[in-house]
């Protein structure tokens, strides 16, 4: 038995069928846990509580995001991988350890201060809570730079050596435990240390996050050796792709915290209803969009490496529709359905009928652009599979900072409500989508228009006629059937009306001969096997193709 799981967990997965299902299950059960979590605070917190909870991640997310973040997704797997290809790998594993060194080094320079001036800095990013909520902000963030950040970083890394190796399942499950730390931290340790007991369970995610794929990146060879070689050609390459990168990053961090910023001036709650409608819109996103995209990565910088131009352009038109066939249908859920789905999430405890409604409002806005924001994903790693990272990150400076500025608009002129941070976020990612693709496009030369825009236009089509499927019945059974002020009543309206959509869905995609709907049963088929698919043989794992 434990062969077989050891078996299980070392597997590689070889294709982008493959790993996109090992990782959209494993987002989908860390993202379920993640509801879960917010479900549980919703119960035991007010939204203003809650409020000055979610604004303590916002100094350890930013330093996380600048020294992981540019460097994994835009250079450290491209270069790692390029070294593999060329069988290198202990060139490889030196170049991982010295990143991980160098990037341990960079947090404690900076992690020191923000440690001892976490008030005022609390202060400059919150400007809207009170002296007493800015103090426990504080106390929240020195806590988070102790325990959360260097395990998180460190993980990450680990995380971009396992996929380099196409070893996607322990890395997918990383999330997961991290989810289950926060959830033992509110059951365990609330009634003894009240708000700082999910403060406390982060921290303890964390350390599991790391700890979890350890076993696997030592049975593939890897050794840390403590040094710090910044002369080595790898590390100098990744030096050089991430730049722009971080430099993007760091425009997305002044976005975020603007978020925060103008959010704080409406009220503690507010930041709280911001987070939980972003914490739903994420969930069809990570699912379908950063899944596909991650597990695209390895074959459009393989495809990149061989200059296939033809296989990259075939895996990147792949990859866009198996995205938006799942995530089109949960964009139109979420905006009709959008008050019975926040009900059922976090109607709970102390969350009241105004942040509902609010909330819901909020997620609506957002799954505006949730296509636009999966499709930003796969476009990104495309560019950084060419070796381009300037490219995508002006025009994401530019997008960040058209959001900004639109939330200030409609924040401060405007006297707009919370959901319009949501609506200034979808009308940005939908540029920036457009914009990634089309100097995407010009750059290979051209997408063929009737392979791409046909599907899409289908997909579309039987989504907005599902949506009108949705929102008459949803109508009907409120007002006649089920007493929706009890759970019970509200769960069997949310199932009923979204099953009716879906099926409205699949079925049109099916007559207008979308080729997703084929692949989707054929998932189905695999997920009955799912050891077999996990226990794919290595075979080819380097030159291997895009698979499916």
């Amino acid at each position: 038995m434990k062969r077989m799981f050891w078996q299980i967990f070392t597997s590689r997965q070889t294709s982008i069928g493959s790993a996109a299902l090992v990782l959209a299950s494993m987002v989908a059960a860390s993202r379920l846990l993640g509801l879960i979590r917010d479900r549980m605070l919703a119960a035991r917190f007010s939204a203003d509580e809650l409020g000055v909870y979610f604004a303590a991640f916002r100094i350890p997310n930013l330093l996380f995001e600048l020294l992981v973040m540019g460097a994994l997704t835009t250079a450290f797997i491209p270069v790692f991988t390029r070294f593999l290809t060329q069988e290198k790998e202990d060139d490889a594993f030196r170049m991982a350890a010295i990143i991980i060194n160098t990037s341990i080094l960079l947090l404690s320079v900076i992690a020191v201060p923000m440690f001892i001036w976490a008030a005022p800095v609390s202060r400059l990013f919150a400007p809207g809570f009170t002296q007493d909520q800015i103090n426990q902000m504080a106390e929240f963030t020195r806590v988070m730079l102790v325990l959360q950040v260097a395990p998180l970083l460190v993980g990450n890394f680990f995380t971009g050596i396992l996929q380099s190796f196409r070893s996607f399942l322990v890395p997918a499950l990383a999330p997961v435990v991290y989810n289950i730390g926060i959830i033992a931290g509110i059951m365990v340790l609330t009634p003894s240390f009240g708000l700082l007991a999910p403060v406390i369970g982060v921290g303890i995610g964390a350390i599991l996050f790391m700890i979890i794929q350890v076993p696997v990146l030592l049975s593939l060879g890897y050794r840390h050796r403590f040094t710090l070689d910044l002369h080595h050609k790898g590390v100098r390459d990744v030096l050089k792709l991430m730049g722009p990168r971080t430099l993007g990053l760091g425009a997305a961090q002044i976005d975020t915290t603007v978020d925060l910023m103008l959010a704080s001036f409406l009220g503690a709650r507010m930041v709280t209803i911001f987070n939980f409608a972003q914490h739903l819109q994420q969930l069809p996103v990570g699912l379908f969009g950063a899944t596909i995209a991650q597990a695209a990565l390895p074959t459009l910088s393989f495809s990149a490496a061989n200059n296939d131009r033809v296989e990259l352009k075939r895996a990147i038109v792949t990859s866009l529709h198996q995205m938006l066939f799942f995530i089109l249908p949960v964009s139109v859920l979420f905006i009709v359905l959008r008050t019975p789905i926040v009900r059922l999430v976090f109607g709970a405890g102390r969350f009241d009928w105004e942040a509902t409604v609010l909330t819901g409002m909020t997620l609506s806005m957002f799954s505006l652009s949730l296509g636009a924001q999966a499709v930003i994903h796969l476009l990104a790693r495309a560019y950084y599979a060419l070796y381009d990272s300037k490219t995508p990150v002006i025009i994401a400076i530019i997008s960040i900072l058209g959001n900004a500025l639109l939330s200030i608009t409609f924040i401060t002129w405007m006297g707009l409500p919370v959901w319009s941070l949501g609506l200034s976020t979808s009308l940005a990612s939908i540029v920036h989508a457009v914009a990634l693709f089309f100097l995407l496009d010009k750059r290979l030369e051209l997408f063929s228009r009737k392979e791409l825009f046909l599907p899409l236009l289908k997909m579309s089509a039987a989504a907005v006629m599902a949506g009108v499927a949705i929102y008459i019945p949803l109508k009907i059974l409120d007002q006649l059937v089920f007493d929706t002020t009890r759970t019970f009543g509200l769960i069997l309206l949310t199932g009923a009306t979204s099953f009716v959509g879906l099926c409205v869905y699949f079925f049109l995609a099916w007559v207008m001969g979308v080729a997703e709907v084929n692949s989707f049963l054929s998932m189905i088929k695999r997920v009955r096997k799912v050891p077999t698919v996990l226990l794919e043989p290595a075979h080819e794992v380097i030159n291997g193709g895009a698979g499916e």
